[in-house]
């Protein structure tokens, strides 16, 4: 059985996000296991402002769509500790994310006898432009 690790903040659920979780789930196969880290609010505002819709929200968000297995709490930005806690076979990175980070990853990820795949990310599908597109008509409608 294949164990598979992904992560997500999912402030804002978009398509982007179930594209992602849907491949990730096929890197899995059948008989396999996706796992879901949802970042907690402190993981989130290491790097990005606090989310909108609270933590047990996005928990439970995630744990409703039907590729994922289990949901657990990412209290980190970086996966790695949930990776050496949980030790999947792979680990499912954007290629949004810091290549930095991708390469850190996958050293850790040898360590274990793992491997990392990178999933182009998908453009146009941002929670980030999402709210900025939000913003910038609730400012038009102001003005």
């Amino acid at each position: 059985m294949k164990i598979v690790y992904s992560y997500y903040v999912l402030d804002i659920m978009h398509k982007g996000h179930l594209l992602m979780m849907k491949n990730a789930k096929a890197i899995a196969g059948e008989d396999g296991k996706l796992i879901v880290g949802i970042l907690t609010d402190e993981a989130v505002m290491e790097k990005k402002p606090k989310p909108l819709l609270s933590f047990e929200d996005r928990i439970a968000l995630a744990a409703a769509i039907k590729y994922v297995d289990v949901v657990v709490a990412q209290e980190t930005y970086s996966p790695l500790q949930n990776v050496m806690r949980i030790r999947p076979d792979i680990l499912i990175e954007s290629s949004s994310h810091d290549e930095q980070d991708i390469e850190k990853a996958r050293k850790v990820m040898e360590e274990i006898n793992g491997s990392v795949i990178v999933i182009p990310y998908f453009p146009g599908q941002s929670s980030t432009n999402i709210k900025n597109e939000i913003s910038r008509i609730l400012k038009d409608k102001k003005t």
